[in-house]
Formats: structure tokens, C-alpha cells, sequence
């Protein structure tokens, strides 16, 4: 398990109060995508496209990422360290919040993207030994470098899946949770990794699912961000 120190942790976070968030989402996007662009990565935070170059300009000059002109964002080694180390304790954290805590599954990613800066490196430690060296959040996505992690990255979507076949939902994207009401869509539907469903219709609007012998109506701008393996592999 990738690990930084609190010290570590501490300082960049003085250098630049921002990097984290930009470190991660920039990891995100690439294990994802396999590049980021400015325009990507300053939608997935919620800026403004000059906000997100003069957040580039800090990290470049701060030596956690790269980019040459016209060219995708890259992570140094020094800033992809602190991207899985903090990506780590978010899925930690998500993990105690929902199976320790009782904290809505829905709400849990945006609770531990305000703590995941604070989690200690011990405390961090302690957690992934305790939940058993977890592979997955809790919304599906891998672990960086835990065993399936391309596969799961590499799943098809929902929204393109063949119609009558028997289908296991496996991930919601991180691009996903991000989006404002789909985990909350998603937790309305019971729409969690693990469920098994059959797509039996669909228009240019929506998906219909059948799960759990009910019918479901999924828009297809959610069912873009879910991704399902066949039922059996």
C-alpha cells in the first residue's frame, strides 16, 4: 500500500491547499480516459477552465505534474504518490462511514472527500488491515494498483449493454459519483455493485432494466457512468 507521511500530507497541503484535490482527479481521470485535458479536469472540479491552468502552473512549478503544450496532464512519480496515497484513504474512510457507521452509502463519497487530507498514515494503515485489504470502494471502483483494477476500469457501461442478457453491476465511475444526484439515483433504485439486472428495453432517453423482478427506468446519461460485467465470468 502506497504510503505518504502526515508530515508529508501536511505540507503540501500548505504549499498548495488545492494540490490533492487536483492530484487525485487528475489520477482519476487518467486511469479512467488515459489522458486528461484542462477542460476535463476543470469540469470534474467544478472550476473555471483559468482556475484550472493556474492550478496546473502551481503543481508544474511545485514538481507534482507535467504538460507540455497542447499536450495531456501527467502526474510526476512524487505527485502520483500523494494521488494513490489519498485515494486510498478515501476508499478507506467510505469503507468505516457505511459498514461502521451506518452513514447513508450515498453520501459517503463527498463526506470522505472533506476527511480523506486529515486520515493519519497509521490510522490509514490500520483500516486496510482491518477491512481486510479491500479491493474496491464501496461504489466499486479499484483500489490503484489492487488485483482487477484494469478489468474493472475496462468494464462495459450500462447504457450499452445487449438487451436480454443477464448482466452483474459491478462499478459506478468515479466521473459518476461525482455528478450531482446519481449516487442518490442510484441509492433510490438499489443500484449497488453486486445487483444483477437484464436491460429488456431502451430509447433515446432510457435504459429499462429488470432487477430483482421489478422494472427500472434508468436515463441513459446515468447508466453512461455504471458498468456491469456478464452474469458468470
Amino acid at each position: 500500500m502506497n504510503r505518504i507521511s502526515d508530515q508529508e500530507l501536511l505540507d503540501i497541503q500548505k504549499q498548495f491547499p488545492s494540490a490533492l484535490s487536483y492530484l487525485t482527479s487528475i489520477f482519476i481521470i487518467n486511469r479512467e480516459y488515459g489522458k486528461v485535458g484542462n477542460s476535463r479536469l476543470a469540469s470534474r472540479l467544478k472550476v473555471s477552465k483559468p482556475a484550472a491552468n493556474q492550478a496546473m502552473g502551481r503543481l508544474k512549478k511545485l514538481g507534482y505534474a507535467e504538460q507540455a503544450p497542447y499536450e495531456s496532464i501527467r502526474l510526476t512519480s512524487e505527485g502520483l504518490r500523494f494521488a494513490e496515497s489519498v485515494l486510498i484513504r478515501h476508499y478507506l474512510i467510505e469503507h468505516l462511514l457505511i459498514s461502521k457507521l451506518d452513514y447513508p452509502w450515498e453520501k459517503s463519497d463527498d463526506e470522505a472527500q472533506r476527511l480523506q487530507a486529515s486520515l493519519s498514515e497509521d490510522f490509514t494503515k490500520y483500516l486496510y488491515e482491518y477491512f481486510g485489504h479491500p479491493r474496491t470502494c464501496p461504489h466499486g471502483n479499484p483500489f490503484p494498483g489492487a488485483l482487477g483494477e484494469e478489468e474493472l476500469i475496462n468494464a462495459e457501461r450500462v447504457s450499452k449493454a445487449p438487451m436480454l442478457t443477464d448482466l452483474v453491476l459491478i462499478r459506478i465511475t468515479e466521473e459518476g459519483e461525482a455528478r450531482d444526484g446519481l449516487l442518490p439515483f442510484c441509492h433510490k433504485m438499489d443500484l449497488y455493485p453486486g445487483k444483477k439486472l437484464q436491460v429488456n428495453a431502451r430509447d433515446d432517453q432510457n435504459i429499462t432494466v429488470i432487477m430483482d423482478d421489478k422494472e427500472i427506468r434508468i436515463p441513459l446519461e446515468i447508466a453512461g457512468f455504471l458498468c456491469y460485467r456478464p452474469l458468470g465470468d
